[in-house]
């Protein structure tokens, strides 16, 4: 490891202490930081940080130069970096500094361990896939940003009433979703709105997408499992003349005429997982999954 990029949200510093210690082990071992430009603006203007570094802008100012690159922050950080690492195949560790922490899974305290662990090299890649967008008519918004790691989601805006979303797969009509709005989620995105709407957890590696109704009024209506080679395509029908997509965390409004076309993107994101980490691990401590008296000597 020679060279990495780091990226934090721009709005708010909250981790000044992780951020020194995470660049007191790596110039310690002589690696190559760069920052994202606002994010290490907002550093400098908070003092936080005593010495100057190179910064990108933007995803074209990411390569294969760089063996990897840190998120510090929540895991709507993560989704964020994702922006900036597009097809580049640069792994991501993230540093959890926010809440949960599914996807930025280095604790506070871990700092040190995981950059020795990582150059030790006692880690493997987790190859994460993701979600792509077309519209028709074209959105320039989505056509800009057009991926999704977690989900995509459609949904009602400027009412209380419910909107439609006809789905179709592989275009065989499956349903019409009477609902506040309609999710697809990646293996990734499993553990995130999906889960909070009665989605079904489903491992990183698994090759499949969920499909599931927010607030449906269709009492029979239930998430769905798909293969993630699957073709999608929605149409929304709502009383107002708009409706919001989001992709992860960035949200567009577009006009009820516009079709919604989604399938599996054409790259993944290569997410770095530590010897002393598993998926597993991550579901018992976050969602706290065994806590019961029962289970004190279970492994």
């Amino acid at each position: 490891m020679k060279k990495v990029a780091i990226y934090g949200q721009a709005y708010t510093v909250s981790a000044e202490n992780e951020i020194r210690t995470l660049l007191v082990e790596l110039e310690k071992n002589n690696i190559v930081v760069f920052f994202e430009k606002q994010f290490y603006d907002l550093l400098q203007e908070n003092n936080s940080i005593d010495k100057k570094y190179p910064t990108y802008q933007t995803y074209n100012d990411l390569n294969s130069s760089f063996d990897m690159l840190f998120s510090i922050g929540g895991d709507g950080t993560i989704l964020r970096a994702i922006t900036f690492i597009r097809e580049s195949n640069i792994p991501i560790l993230g540093i959890n500094t926010g809440r949960l922490g599914f996807l930025a899974t280095i604790q506070k305290d871990e700092i040190k361990e995981a950059v020795s662990l990582l150059l030790k090299e006692e880690y493997s890649i987790q190859e994460r896939s993701l979600l792509s967008v077309k519209t028709s008519p074209k959105s320039e918004e989505i056509e800009e940003s057009y991926f999704a790691l977690n989900e995509i989601t459609i949904a009602r805006k400027n009412t209380t009433s419910m909107i439609g979303v006809k789905t179709y797969l592989d275009d065989e009509y499956l349903t019409n979703y009477w609902a506040d709005g309609l999710i697809i989620a990646t293996p990734t995105g499993s553990t995130g709105y999906s889960l909070s709407c009665n989605g079904p957890v489903i491992s990183p590696s698994s090759k499949n997408f969920v499909i599931t109704p927010i607030a449906p009024h269709n009492l029979n209506a239930r998430p769905m499992v798909i293969p993630d080679n699957t073709a999608i395509k929605l149409e929304v029908s709502a009383r107002e003349k708009d409706y919001l997509i989001s992709l992860d965390s960035r949200i567009t409004t577009v006009s009820k005429n516009t079709k919604i076309f989604i399938k599996k993107a054409p790259f993944t994101v290569k997410s770095i997982l530590l010897e002393n980490q598993s998926f597993l691990k991550t579901l018992r401590g976050k969602l706290l999954w065994g806590e019961d008296t029962r289970n004190k000597s279970a492994k």
